[in-house]
């Protein structure tokens, strides 16, 4: 998952799509990145995963599973359509039709697990929203993480760009997709 959202990462802070406050870092940076930023793409995912796997063991019923495909194809075609039709907002544009375009994927195969996924996406949006308002100065002076308006649609949860809600999704769902599939890889192999 690092392998492609690092890029993704440096990209646009490069490009000035976000940025950071340099009054909460470290100082130390990898990638022209701050640490900080670099260990999130470890903890979160992995606390995600958690969230994954206790939703697997615990929840017998699959709550989405008759609904998921509909829902999910009127979101990855509203995904896609904003995403083209705001094509001059980078963050935007890249976000929601990569996002738009993995949902599909998932729609058109019928993928047995992602409506399990879901709830889990779902579930993890309550601690989303704390931890990302903070970072984004909901609760706080200044804000760790800075957004140009040039590249967002400029609509906020609180402080959040909605553009952080979609890209979520993606970065948990690749997540997820690579825990299902090398864990189906392990199984073949006992």
């Amino acid at each position: 998952m690092m392998v492609f959202f690092i890029p993704w990462d440096i990209a646009f802070t490069n490009y000035q799509v976000w940025g950071f406050n340099k009054a909460y870092l470290s100082g130390i940076y990898l990638f022209n990145l701050p640490i900080e930023e670099v260990l999130f793409f470890i903890v979160v995912p992995y606390a995600c995963l958690f969230i994954y796997s206790c939703i697997n063991s615990y929840m017998k019923k699959d709550w989405f599973a008759s609904i998921w495909r509909p829902i999910c194809l009127i979101v990855s075609i509203t995904l896609i359509g904003v995403g083209v039709w705001k094509y001059n907002l980078l963050y935007t544009s890249i976000t929601f039709t990569t996002t738009g375009t993995f949902v599909l994927f998932h729609v058109l195969n019928k993928t047995p697990w992602f409506s399990r996924f879901l709830m889990a996406y779902v579930i993890s949006l309550v601690p989303f929203v704390i931890v990302n308002g903070v970072l984004t100065g909901t609760w706080i002076e200044h804000e760790i993480v800075h957004y140009n308006v040039d590249h967002i649609l400029n609509i906020r949860i609180e402080t959040i760009p909605i553009e952080d809600v979609v890209y979520s999704m993606l970065m948990l769902g690749v997540t997820a997709s690579f825990f299902e599939y090398f864990t189906k890889k392990s199984a073949k192999l006992r």
